[in-house]
């Protein structure tokens, strides 16, 4: 929040009033710690003797299609083109077979209350060759189809290859000209391991760690949303009175490169991971969090979702309206480790195969035409700078520069049907974006420690092989004079503020020593009322510090009969001699729900 003026100053109290039914700054825009351990052990695993091995596939069994490398087997069934099974390193299935074949791994896609666990009805093989197979399995939609199909062609892939210890996924969508209106909520691949075995989960170097189990969860306690459950009896006493979220586990689309699980209390540990290549595909760009790997043991990988930004980000299709687009490939990677002391050590591996997925996209050997392959990509180049009111213009240093669909400023936030392509500005403000997919894009920007939104004046057209170079960009931002006071730093983040501790009895033991991530605590929003209970904050600008005085989330104020009461913020300042004149205060939300804002000024 700032206040600006250009003119002389006196006495104003500024009293803002706030009325909230929820109102939470979500944490995001910080940089996890994803440091690569390089030089790795090479382990006893079984790429080690089949690097070399024939791809072959089976398919005399009608009801499933088996693709094996002698490292990997994978179970399809046919033609549904469910995960059955994944075989590996002596374990006949990671995926959990308790579960029916349609629950183990899938696609599934929600439209309003309606999620569609979607299943092929046409099985081919796409390519079979030594060292690759690659196979189909095509489920379209038709009007004679009862509502609960959504009007949209998919296109299912599997992708396993000579010397992978692993194989790769990605789903075409098509809807060509004529078909029905629909408003898509959410896209995504879910895996489904098996319970006896994996007990360990990493997100990040700094939130791994073994877990409760689908059991202790339903021996729990549900707190105020059902996702969200305290611990009552779990098998493992040292769980008893954490609560669990899967929300707890999300993160931000630039960070959400790579997590999975491992059996940690295996002889020969194994681990399963999803690997993200790319975020071409994802909605939302960049900071947008989502969800990761949970109790179940569960692994997911979020294609397009709501969460964390509401409907604005639903993908709408008008009636009639044409389109396609490649979601993935997406790497699955198993490794293993040759004992029980080495499991944290599958982490680090896991990472090693991201850099080296990362290195070799986008792919060349997907057979889709879809999918578009590195020759025919395009490179935008340029330098971006600041230039803020009438000082002199400097770099804009790391700042945020994407590509996405045509759009206002800041339209990339709330784009979920096309592609996105980001980068990082290096500290003299160049920039380069690679492996663009052939299009007509708006190219934005947003800097740390500078309000609002860029978007160059022009669209740009992406051609197969082409290279753009831009040149010198400018981004003004808005400013109608000097800056008079300022509370915390224009980030698109609250990490800044102030995050108080956990209830004692409603922790996640995952977040006790990593002060970056305490928001995700349950129930931060209670304590609020605690630390001001008889009035709400009163700011002062000059003697306040935001790291201490200044709440992350601005949140209702429960009273004694339980009901909620809309908070009312002050903000309290000195000017001087001040005439007659606009004054502007800026205000930059990390993110809203059902929220309203009202501002006042009051003089004194």
């Amino acid at each position: 929040m700032k206040m600006e003026c250009g003119m002389d100053k006196r006495v104003l109290l500024l009293w803002w009033y706030i009325i909230v039914c929820q109102l939470c700054f979500i944490l995001g825009a910080y940089s996890e710690d994803f440091s690569f351990r390089r030089n790795l052990r090479i382990f006893d695993n079984p790429e080690s003797s089949s690097a070399n091995s024939l791809v072959t596939l089976n398919n005399q069994n009608s009801a499933q299609v088996v693709i094996s490398n002698g490292i990997i087997s994978l179970t399809l069934s046919n033609p549904r083109g469910y995960v059955k099974g994944v075989s590996y390193a002596g374990i006949d299935n990671v995926l959990d077979e308790k579960n029916e074949e349609n629950d183990r791994g899938y696609l599934d896609i929600s439209s309003g209350k309606l999620t569609q666990r979607v299943h092929g009805t046409h099985f081919s093989v796409i390519t079979h060759k030594e060292n690759i197979v690659e196979v189909s399995f095509l489920r379209t939609w038709r009007s004679s189809m009862d509502a609960s199909n959504v009007p949209i062609n998919m296109d299912q892939r599997y992708i396993v290859r000579s010397g992978d210890s692993g194989f790769y996924s990605y789903v075409i969508f098509e809807r060509p000209k004529g078909f029905p209106a629909i408003t898509i909520d959410q896209i995504r691949i879910v895996y489904k391991l098996n319970e006896a075995r994996f007990n360990y989960m990493a997100i990040s170097d700094t939130r791994q760690r073994k877990m409760p189990s689908m059991r202790d969860r339903k021996t729990g306690q549900e707190l105020a949303y059902p996702e969200a459950v305290q611990l009552k009896n779990p098998s493992n006493p040292e769980f008893k009175g954490e609560v669990d979220d899967k929300y707890q586990y999300s993160s931000e689309n630039q960070y959400n490169q790579v997590n999975g699980w491992i059996t940690a209390d295996s002889e020969k540990p194994v681990g399963f991971w999803i690997i993200t290549p790319s975020n071409e595909f994802r909605n939302g760009g960049p900071i947008k969090q989502d969800l990761t790997s949970h109790v179940g043991p569960t692994c997911l990988f979020m294609f397009v979702s709501t969460h964390y930004a509401g409907k604005q980000v639903e993908i709408e299709f008008q009636q009639g309206e044409a389109y396609k687009k490649v979601f993935g490939p997406i790497f699955v990677y198993l490794n293993s480790a040759p004992s029980n002391n080495q499991f944290k050590s599958l982490w680090s591996d896991a990472k090693q195969k991201l850099l080296n997925e990362l290195k070799n996209w986008p792919y060349d050997f997907p057979q889709s035409k879809d999918f578009i392959p590195p020759n025919q990509r395009g490179t935008l180049l340029g330098n971006l700078r600041v230039q803020d009111g009438g000082n002199k213009s400097q770099n804009a240093k790391k700042a945020y520069i994407g590509l996405a669909l045509p759009g206002p400023a800041g339209s990339w936030q709330r784009e979920s049907k096309g592609y996105q392509f980001w980068t990082r500005s290096y500290l003299n403000g160049n920039f380069i974006i690679k492996n663009i997919v052939p299009g007509t894009y708006n190219l934005f920007a947003w800097i740390p420690g500078f309000i609002g939104d860029y978007k160059y004046n022009y669209e740009i057209t992406i051609k197969p092989g082409s290279t753009i170079n831009l040149n010198s960009l400018v981004y003004n931002p808005p400013r109608n004079g000097p800056t008079l006071w300022e509370i915390g730093v224009p980030d698109r983040s609250a990490a800044e503020f102030f995050v108080p501790n956990p209830y004692p009895y409603l922790t996640n033991k995952l977040y006790i020593n990593d002060p970056i991530n305490k928001f995700r605590n349950y129930g931060l929003w209670n304590r609020y009322t605690e630390l001001y209970p008889k009035h709400d904050i009163v700011y002062k600008v000059g003697v306040s510090k935001y790291q201490n005085d200044w709440f992350f989330a601005h949140v209702p104020r429960i009273l004694e009969n339980k009901t909620y009461q809309a908070a009312t913020w002050n903000v309290k300042f000195e000017l001087s001699n001040v005439l007659n004149g606009n004054y502007t205060l800026q205000l930059a939300l990390a993110s809203a729900s059902y929220a309203e804002v009202q501002v006042q000024f009051l003089m004194q």
